[in-house]
């Protein structure tokens, strides 16, 4: 049977003001984790952001704490080679993990980030939830499709979150959710629910802020 994933609806006023105040509250970053035994305790749930390198993660990081530089964006793809963690006040961590795919960096450099986002995947208990993040201008890639597959096999639950579309048209967004919808038929992994954001416009932001809060 053929899942639709619509794309989520606006949250309820209520849900969404409770979100942005947890938002609002103390973020703090934690520490950037390069082996496994450096990860903080798993005394809280956490959510982590996953996506090709310059997909956007760090714009949405910080688009969702309204902080302009709690994760550090770069112009140079792949720059991020810790999985860093931010404390959402003491209720949970938000994890921004290494870009994965191309990368300007030593290839034994990228197998061993590649390796320490694959051993997280699969062993971190207290993680709820992955947001595999998609540029809309690109829809899902073959590389998008390997990271789904380890989160399927590990039984983590992932939902898409569709970044950057203020840079096209809704005309033009309309294919790319086709093609996306169609490529999750293959992972029964994913959350039946597409998130649509922009960073730059705060497009989908609150939308994305209330499904974390109600995520326990």
């Amino acid at each position: 049977m053929k899942v639709a994933f619509p794309t989520a609806p606006d949250p309820d006023p209520e849900a969404a003001e409770a979100a942005r105040l947890l938002f609002a509250g103390p973020v703090d970053f934690v520490k950037g984790v390069v082996h496994m035994d450096g990860l903080p305790p798993p005394n809280r749930p956490e959510v982590c952001f996953a996506g090709r390198s310059n997909v956007g993660k760090s714009s949405l990081i910080n688009a969702l704490t309204g902080r302009k530089g709690i994760a550090r964006a770069s112009n140079t793809p792949g720059r991020t080679q810790e999985i860093n963690y931010f404390a959402l006040g003491e209720q949970a961590y938000l994890v921004d993990l290494p870009g994965y795919g191309f990368a300007k960096a030593p290839l034994a450099i990228v197998a061993k980030w590649q390796a320490l986002l694959k051993s997280y995947l699969a062993g971190r208990q207290t993680l709820r939830r992955a947001f595999c993040l998609i540029d809309s201008r690109h829809g899902v890639k073959d590389v998008d499709h390997e990271i789904m597959t380890l989160l399927d096999r590990s039984a983590v639950p992932f939902q898409v979150v569709m970044t950057k579309t203020d840079k096209l048209g809704p005309n033009a967004l309309l294919p790319v959710l086709d093609q996306v919808r169609e490529a999750l038929q293959k992972h029964p992994a994913a959350y039946p629910e597409l998130v649509v954001t922009s960073s730059e416009k705060a497009h989908g932001i609150a939308t994305l802020r209330t499904i974390i809060a109600g995520l326990d």
